[in-house]
Protein backbone atom coordinates (compact mmCIF):
# COMPACT_ATOMS: atom_id res chain seq x y z
CA UNK A 1 0.00 0.00 0.00
CA UNK A 2 1.39 3.34 -0.87
CA UNK A 3 2.02 5.82 1.82
CA UNK A 4 -0.21 7.92 0.61
CA UNK A 5 -2.95 5.96 0.81
CA UNK A 6 -2.54 5.47 4.63
CA UNK A 7 -2.26 8.89 5.49
CA UNK A 8 -3.68 9.63 8.67
CA UNK A 9 -6.94 11.80 8.93
CA UNK A 10 -6.40 14.88 10.95
CA UNK A 11 -2.45 15.04 10.23
CA UNK A 12 -0.41 17.36 7.73
CA UNK A 13 0.06 15.85 4.28
CA UNK A 14 3.95 15.45 3.75
CA UNK A 15 4.48 16.78 -0.03
CA UNK A 16 7.39 16.66 -1.84
CA UNK A 17 8.51 18.83 -4.85
CA UNK A 18 10.44 17.63 -8.20
CA UNK A 19 11.43 19.67 -10.71
CA UNK A 20 15.00 20.71 -12.46
CA UNK A 21 13.82 24.37 -12.10
CA UNK A 22 14.60 25.91 -8.33
CA UNK A 23 12.84 28.35 -9.44
CA UNK A 24 9.30 26.55 -9.96
CA UNK A 25 10.22 24.30 -6.97
CA UNK A 26 10.78 27.43 -4.49
CA UNK A 27 6.76 28.53 -6.28
CA UNK A 28 5.45 25.65 -5.65
CA UNK A 29 6.43 25.12 -1.75
CA UNK A 30 5.29 28.68 -1.30
CA UNK A 31 1.96 28.02 -2.67
CA UNK A 32 1.93 24.80 -0.87
CA UNK A 33 2.67 26.86 2.69
CA UNK A 34 -0.48 28.38 2.13
CA UNK A 35 -2.98 25.52 2.40
CA UNK A 36 -4.15 24.14 5.51
CA UNK A 37 -3.25 20.69 6.56
CA UNK A 38 -0.35 20.71 3.69
CA UNK A 39 3.21 20.67 4.96
CA UNK A 40 6.17 21.19 2.00
CA UNK A 41 8.67 19.19 3.50
CA UNK A 42 11.45 18.85 0.82
CA UNK A 43 11.62 20.34 -3.57
CA UNK A 44 14.86 18.34 -5.37
CA UNK A 45 15.95 17.82 -8.71
CA UNK A 46 14.97 14.52 -10.33
CA UNK A 47 18.08 12.77 -9.77
CA UNK A 48 18.20 12.92 -5.65
CA UNK A 49 13.97 12.09 -5.66
CA UNK A 50 14.43 8.91 -4.60
CA UNK A 51 17.08 9.80 -1.75
CA UNK A 52 14.98 12.66 -0.80
CA UNK A 53 11.90 10.87 -0.76
CA UNK A 54 13.47 8.10 1.58
CA UNK A 55 14.66 11.36 3.76
CA UNK A 56 11.41 13.21 4.50
CA UNK A 57 8.63 10.47 3.71
CA UNK A 58 6.30 12.34 1.44
CA UNK A 59 2.84 11.28 1.82
CA UNK A 60 2.72 13.06 -1.80
CA UNK A 61 5.07 13.87 -4.13
CA UNK A 62 4.08 16.40 -7.40
CA UNK A 63 7.15 15.34 -10.09
CA UNK A 64 7.96 17.20 -13.05
CA UNK A 65 7.46 15.39 -16.29
CA UNK A 66 10.35 16.69 -18.67
CA UNK A 67 13.57 17.33 -16.78
CA UNK A 68 17.18 17.25 -18.62
CA UNK A 69 18.76 14.72 -15.42
CA UNK A 70 16.27 12.33 -14.90
CA UNK A 71 12.92 12.51 -16.90
CA UNK A 72 9.94 12.38 -15.06
CA UNK A 73 8.54 8.91 -15.79
CA UNK A 74 11.99 7.40 -14.57
CA UNK A 75 11.80 9.15 -11.74
CA UNK A 76 8.35 7.78 -11.06
CA UNK A 77 9.56 4.20 -11.45
CA UNK A 78 12.48 5.43 -8.82
CA UNK A 79 9.84 7.04 -6.23
CA UNK A 80 6.75 3.36 -6.83
CA UNK A 81 10.46 0.69 -6.12
CA UNK A 82 10.48 2.46 -2.77
CA UNK A 83 9.33 0.01 0.52
CA UNK A 84 6.43 2.74 1.25
CA UNK A 85 6.05 4.75 -2.15
CA UNK A 86 4.36 8.35 -1.39
CA UNK A 87 1.19 9.29 -4.04
CA UNK A 88 3.04 10.79 -7.25
CA UNK A 89 0.97 13.40 -9.51
CA UNK A 90 2.86 14.13 -12.51
CA UNK A 91 3.05 18.02 -13.07
CA UNK A 92 3.80 19.34 -16.25
CA UNK A 93 2.91 21.43 -19.30
CA UNK A 94 3.04 18.72 -21.56
CA UNK A 95 -0.31 17.01 -22.11
CA UNK A 96 0.73 14.67 -24.73
CA UNK A 97 -1.28 11.37 -24.64
CA UNK A 98 1.57 8.96 -24.91
CA UNK A 99 2.94 10.48 -21.79
CA UNK A 100 -0.36 10.38 -20.04
CA UNK A 101 -0.62 7.01 -20.70
CA UNK A 102 2.80 5.73 -20.00
CA UNK A 103 2.44 7.96 -16.25
CA UNK A 104 -0.25 5.99 -15.35
CA UNK A 105 0.70 2.47 -16.23
CA UNK A 106 4.09 2.92 -14.46
CA UNK A 107 1.74 3.91 -11.03
CA UNK A 108 1.06 7.77 -11.12
CA UNK A 109 -2.01 8.71 -8.86
CA UNK A 110 -2.54 11.58 -11.27
CA UNK A 111 -1.58 14.22 -13.81
CA UNK A 112 -1.72 18.15 -13.40
CA UNK A 113 -0.68 20.68 -15.71
CA UNK A 114 1.25 23.45 -14.15
CA UNK A 115 -1.46 26.26 -14.53
CA UNK A 116 -3.25 24.32 -11.80
CA UNK A 117 -5.36 27.18 -9.81
CA UNK A 118 -4.06 26.89 -6.47
CA UNK A 119 -7.69 25.68 -4.55
CA UNK A 120 -7.42 23.07 -7.57
CA UNK A 121 -3.76 21.82 -6.55
CA UNK A 122 -5.48 21.71 -2.70
CA UNK A 123 -7.83 19.62 -3.36
CA UNK A 124 -5.55 17.39 -5.53
CA UNK A 125 -2.96 16.96 -2.41
CA UNK A 126 -5.85 15.67 -0.19
CA UNK A 127 -7.24 13.18 -2.83
CA UNK A 128 -3.96 11.68 -3.70
CA UNK A 129 -3.36 11.44 0.51
CA UNK A 130 -6.58 10.12 0.91
CA UNK A 131 -5.45 7.08 -1.49
CA UNK A 132 -7.63 8.61 -4.46
CA UNK A 133 -6.63 9.42 -8.30
CA UNK A 134 -6.53 13.12 -9.82
CA UNK A 135 -6.34 13.96 -13.53
CA UNK A 136 -6.93 17.58 -14.45
CA UNK A 137 -10.20 18.59 -16.23
CA UNK A 138 -8.67 19.33 -19.65
CA UNK A 139 -6.83 15.82 -19.58
CA UNK A 140 -9.37 13.77 -18.58
CA UNK A 141 -11.09 12.96 -21.40
CA UNK A 142 -7.71 11.96 -22.94
CA UNK A 143 -7.05 9.07 -19.86
CA UNK A 144 -10.34 7.97 -20.49
CA UNK A 145 -10.38 7.52 -23.77
CA UNK A 146 -6.79 5.79 -23.48
CA UNK A 147 -8.16 3.30 -21.29
CA UNK A 148 -11.98 3.22 -22.48
CA UNK A 149 -9.88 2.07 -26.16
CA UNK A 150 -7.60 -0.44 -24.81
CA UNK A 151 -9.25 -2.47 -22.55
CA UNK A 152 -7.39 -1.48 -19.14
CA UNK A 153 -9.45 -0.71 -16.16
CA UNK A 154 -7.58 2.48 -15.05
CA UNK A 155 -5.49 2.85 -12.05
CA UNK A 156 -5.80 0.96 -8.68
CA UNK A 157 -6.95 -2.74 -7.93
CA UNK A 158 -8.86 -4.32 -10.82
CA UNK A 159 -12.61 -3.70 -10.82
CA UNK A 160 -15.02 -6.44 -10.16
CA UNK A 161 -17.48 -5.41 -12.82
CA UNK A 162 -16.44 -8.18 -15.32
CA UNK A 163 -19.86 -9.49 -16.85
CA UNK A 164 -21.73 -7.74 -14.71
CA UNK A 165 -25.21 -5.84 -16.07
CA UNK A 166 -25.09 -2.29 -15.92
CA UNK A 167 -25.86 -0.77 -12.38
CA UNK A 168 -29.45 0.75 -11.96
CA UNK A 169 -28.43 4.85 -11.15
CA UNK A 170 -30.27 7.45 -10.24
CA UNK A 171 -30.52 10.33 -12.46
CA UNK A 172 -28.04 12.47 -10.34
CA UNK A 173 -26.11 9.72 -10.16
CA UNK A 174 -25.64 10.13 -13.90
CA UNK A 175 -25.09 13.80 -13.43
CA UNK A 176 -22.71 13.37 -10.87
CA UNK A 177 -20.70 10.95 -13.34
CA UNK A 178 -20.89 12.70 -16.60
CA UNK A 179 -19.30 15.59 -14.62
CA UNK A 180 -16.67 13.14 -12.51
CA UNK A 181 -15.64 11.86 -16.15
CA UNK A 182 -14.93 15.24 -17.80
CA UNK A 183 -12.28 15.50 -14.29
CA UNK A 184 -14.61 17.88 -12.26
CA UNK A 185 -13.32 17.79 -8.33
CA UNK A 186 -16.40 17.34 -5.61
CA UNK A 187 -16.35 21.06 -5.19
CA UNK A 188 -16.96 21.67 -9.27
CA UNK A 189 -19.35 19.27 -9.23
CA UNK A 190 -21.46 20.66 -6.44
CA UNK A 191 -21.20 24.32 -7.83
CA UNK A 192 -22.35 22.77 -11.62
CA UNK A 193 -25.29 21.01 -9.82
CA UNK A 194 -26.37 23.39 -7.12
CA UNK A 195 -25.77 20.87 -4.31
CA UNK A 196 -23.13 21.02 -1.23
CA UNK A 197 -19.80 19.17 -1.77
CA UNK A 198 -20.88 16.55 0.88
CA UNK A 199 -23.81 15.43 -0.99
CA UNK A 200 -21.20 15.00 -3.79
CA UNK A 201 -18.51 13.48 -1.77
CA UNK A 202 -22.05 10.50 -0.86
CA UNK A 203 -23.13 10.61 -4.60
CA UNK A 204 -19.11 9.92 -5.42
CA UNK A 205 -19.15 6.91 -2.99
CA UNK A 206 -22.46 5.11 -4.00
CA UNK A 207 -21.22 5.07 -7.68
CA UNK A 208 -17.85 3.49 -6.89
CA UNK A 209 -19.83 0.72 -5.33
CA UNK A 210 -22.09 0.32 -7.50
CA UNK A 211 -19.89 0.57 -10.75
CA UNK A 212 -17.62 -2.16 -8.77
CA UNK A 213 -14.31 0.63 -8.85
CA UNK A 214 -11.89 2.02 -6.42
CA UNK A 215 -11.39 5.03 -7.86
CA UNK A 216 -12.66 7.97 -9.70
CA UNK A 217 -10.26 7.51 -12.82
CA UNK A 218 -12.43 4.13 -13.19
CA UNK A 219 -15.15 4.93 -12.42
CA UNK A 220 -14.99 7.57 -15.62
CA UNK A 221 -13.59 4.52 -17.52
CA UNK A 222 -16.31 2.27 -16.91
CA UNK A 223 -19.08 4.26 -16.93
CA UNK A 224 -18.22 4.95 -20.91
CA UNK A 225 -17.96 0.95 -21.33
CA UNK A 226 -21.37 0.67 -20.04
CA UNK A 227 -22.75 3.52 -21.93
CA UNK A 228 -23.82 5.17 -18.74
CA UNK A 229 -22.27 8.55 -20.11
CA UNK A 230 -21.50 10.29 -23.72
CA UNK A 231 -18.71 9.73 -25.61
CA UNK A 232 -17.49 13.24 -25.10
CA UNK A 233 -19.17 13.94 -21.70
CA UNK A 234 -20.81 18.01 -21.82
CA UNK A 235 -18.75 18.89 -25.20
CA UNK A 236 -21.17 21.69 -25.78
CA UNK A 237 -20.58 22.99 -21.81
CA UNK A 238 -16.92 23.70 -21.35
CA UNK A 239 -16.54 27.52 -22.30
CA UNK A 240 -16.63 28.82 -19.36
CA UNK A 241 -13.87 26.90 -17.69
Amino acid sequence: MSKGAEQVQGTAVRVMVVDDENLVREGLRRILQTFDGIEAVAGCSGSAAADQALLHRPDVVLLDLRMPDRDGLTVLADLRALPAPPAVALLTTFDAEEHLSAALRGGAAGFLLKDTPPAQLEYAIKELARGGSVLAPRLARTVVRHYAGTGAQGPGPAPSLSGSPAPELTGRERDVLALLADGLSNAEIGQRLFIGTTTVKDHVSALLVKLGVSNRVQAAVHAHRLGLVPADPLAGDTAGR
